[in-house]
């Protein structure tokens, strides 16, 4: 197994991170930031007021990606063990 081939590996692993995290990240964004407006213009700071609809969005966001993102993880999983043997020769 050369660098090159290892590095690739990492890449892809990485890639395949950040692509399957986006979407929970994308989703807690976007409601961090609405509430955080609706507090700003109604001057309520209270911080469970963030907390909780950002917890449940994130785990309606693992609901509604769930199912892609296990399909990626093991679609990158099954490559790399389906190439196992040029890894080790």
């Amino acid at each position: 197994m050369t660098e090159g081939v290892v590095l690739d590996i990492m890449r892809e692993g990485l890639y395949n991170v950040i692509i399957c995290s986006a979407p929970i990240l994308l989703i807690s964004l976007v409601v961090g930031l609405v509430i955080s407006i609706f507090q700003t213009v109604t001057s309520i700071q209270e911080q469970t007021l963030t907390f909780v609809p950002k917890i449940v969005s994130v785990f309606l966001g693992i609901i509604v990606f769930g199912s892609w993102i296990a399909n990626n993880l093991t679609g990158f999983m099954n490559n790399l063990w389906s190439n196992f043997s040029l890894y080790l020769g």
